[in-house]
């Protein structure tokens, strides 16, 4: 038995993908189905592999925005940056910087304190603790 080459293949995606409609498709669908007869909007819908919740749904979005509304992007909404945070990231960062100086600056002092009481040399300005 020879494979007719006209038949549709029955292969299987392994991953399904979403399809995406662009705004204007989406009025041009509308429109062509408000001018069908009646009958007529079935068959535009399996012509173009769409459902009549598609068309609800974008009718209801048309009222509520047009295009804006019908092209509206699916998904987690992106979080709201609070404008100062990259003002106080960089301060932090500069507090961290600053307090490793301030402890190698503490470190520096206490050997010069051992060593100026190891060689009997008294320190100026001393605060009372030698």
């Amino acid at each position: 038995m020879d494979k007719d080459e006209s038949m549709p293949t029955a292969e299987v995606v392994a991953k399904a993908k979403r399809r995406r409609f662009t705004a204007e498709y989406k009025l041009r669908i509308l429109e062509e189905a408000e001018r069908a007869a009646p009958g007529e909007i079935g068959a535009m819908l399996r012509r173009e592999g769409l459902y009549s919740s598609h068309l609800t749904e974008w009718r209801r979005a048309r009222r509520e925005g047009s295009l804006g509304a019908l092209s509206k992007k699916r998904g987690r909404k992106p979080k709201s940056r609070n404008p100062l945070a990259k003002e106080v990231a960089r301060l932090e960062r500069e507090k961290e910087k600053l307090q490793l100086k301030l402890r190698q600056a503490e470190a520096v002092i206490e050997i010069q304190k051992k060593v100026s009481e190891l060689l009997g040399i008294p320190l100026s300005g001393n605060d009372g603790n030698t």
